[in-house]
């Protein structure tokens, strides 16, 4: 068998005969899911389609694959301890542009939204005759099944997908063709679960309550009610005011002016907004589906924003909170899918845009490491061009290594606070050894400037 033109290492029969389909039990969303037990039969439905519509759900997807997608990918190799950004003919190709029809954000967007949507993400590699990934494919997780054979090698079965290159309605590939990047493996480790199985009913609910108050405002803001009537009426007569008032004062003809007799009074049924809490409850429902995807409700304009006004503070919590997982699965995925060890080369996502501080907080960060990296390293930050003489780390004379400090330590008395010895005597001081004849000179003299003063 053939796969994009390549050689796959398997017979179709044999491989039918061992392989089985893997036990979702729940994991793939059906078209139509129960929130409760016998919640269809109450037409209590929670249907895929109307979730994904539900407008906080599509915010929140939205964003994250957004955020994501705009952050550059980097290709980074070890030297000296650290990761430092590298190209290579294998890899970087790939990486800038994945494939024929998409780019590279438009790639990282379609396989978060996938993740997302589904739980899990099918990416189809391509080669070249040197057997190195030139393109990837992210496919429809609907046309795809997860077999496990008897030994436990796992394949995948693929549906047509001419966008793809899958020519044949059905084939067989293995697992070292395809990066599978799936989360929340609840009930089996190679089957993800979405999101929108814990805010299904959040989401039906919202959309609910959305179509009341879209029928509501149709028919005018005006509530439904009943005809009432001082004394008995008959069956017939009910319907054909029933009828006539909702042909005549109902929808498109609201506002027109009914005139009723015989005691016949209107009197409206519909609950009121502030009544049903209406406004609350669409919040909460919002705020319940933020929570499953673990994005800040004031992300998409749910609830108050924080009371600081720290926008690192506020991209980190949502970093880490939200995004970091997502990030790291994909790196994870790039770096065995392109058969990269990850350990002196791999991929790395870009998140200096992402994690941009305020210009005050930079500036005041880029001032006080300038002891730490160079003033070429910090104007690349501001995108400034490099300096003469900038690739130097300054610092001041007052600082010492950390070698130094050790050494100075391990002596005796390395503050020199011990008291100090006396000098040691070396006996009597020596004596005049000078000459008899220089001596009386010395003396004669000094007697005949003494005896010549008045």
């Amino acid at each position: 068998m053939r796969v994009l033109g390549l050689r796959i290492p398997f017979t179709r029969g044999k491989a039918a005969a061992s392989l089985a389909p893997v036990d979702n039990r729940g994991g793939w969303f059906p078209l139509i899911r129960e929130g409760f037990t016998g919640a269809w039969q109450q037409n209590v439905e929670v249907k895929y389609d109307s979730v994904l519509a539900n407008h906080a759900d599509f915010a929140v997807r939205t964003l994250i694959a957004a955020d994501i997608g705009k952050l550059r990918i980097k290709l980074v190799q070890k030297q000296d301890r650290i990761w430092q950004e590298t190209t290579n003919p294998a890899y970087s190709p790939v990486l800038r542009k994945p494939n024929r029809y998409q780019t590279r954000q438009q790639f990282i967007e379609c396989w978060v939204l996938s993740k997302l949507q589904r739980g899990n993400t099918y990416v189809l590699k391509e080669r070249d005759a040197r057997n190195v990934v030139v393109r990837l494919y992210v496919l429809d997780p609907d046309r795809v099944k997860v077999l496990v054979a008897d030994d436990g090698s796992i394949y995948y079965g693929l549906m047509r997908d001419s966008l793809s290159g899958l020519s044949e309605d059905y084939i067989l590939v293995p697992a070292s063709e395809i990066i599978h990047d799936r989360f929340n493996c609840f009930f089996h480790p190679l089957v993800g679960l979405s999101p929108i199985f814990a805010n299904g009913l959040a989401a039906t609910q919202g959309l609910a309550i959305q179509n009341m108050s879209a029928g509501f405002f149709r028919n005018g803001a005006t509530p439904g009610g009943i005809l009432t009537a001082p004394g008995a009426i008959g069956d017939d007569t009910a319907k054909r005011l029933k009828e006539h008032w909702e042909a005549n004062y109902s929808g498109k003809n609201r506002g027109r002016i009914a005139v009723l007799g015989d005691g016949l009074k209107y009197e409206a049924m519909t609950a009121k907004a502030v009544d049903s809490q209406l406004i609350e409850q669409l919040k909460w429902t919002a705020e319940v589906i933020c929570s499953t995807y673990h994005v800040p409700p004031y992300k998409i304009g749910v609830g108050a924003m924080p009371s600081y006004n720290n926008i690192q503070a506020l991209n980190v919590e949502y970093y880490s909170q939200c995004l970091q997982a997502h990030i790291e699965a994909i790196e994870a995925c790039l770096d065995e899918g392109l058969g990269m060890d990850g350990v002196s080369i791999g991929t790395e996502f870009d998140t200096d845009n992402l994690l941009r501080m305020d210009s005050v907080t930079q500036m005041e960060v880029l001032d006080k490491g300038k002891n730490t990296f160079t003033p070429n390293e910090a104007r690349q930050k501001l995108d400034l061009a490099p300096k003469t003489g900038g690739d130097a780390v300054y610092r001041q004379q007052q600082d010492y290594s950390i070698e130094a400090l050790a050494k100075r330590d391990a002596q005796d008395d390395p503050f020199g606070t011990a008291a100090k010895p006396a000098p040691a005597s070396d006996g009597p001081p020596p004596a005049n050894d000078n000459p008899p004849a220089v001596s009386a000179a010395y003396f004669g003299s000094r007697l005949r400037k003494s005896l010549a003063k008045p």
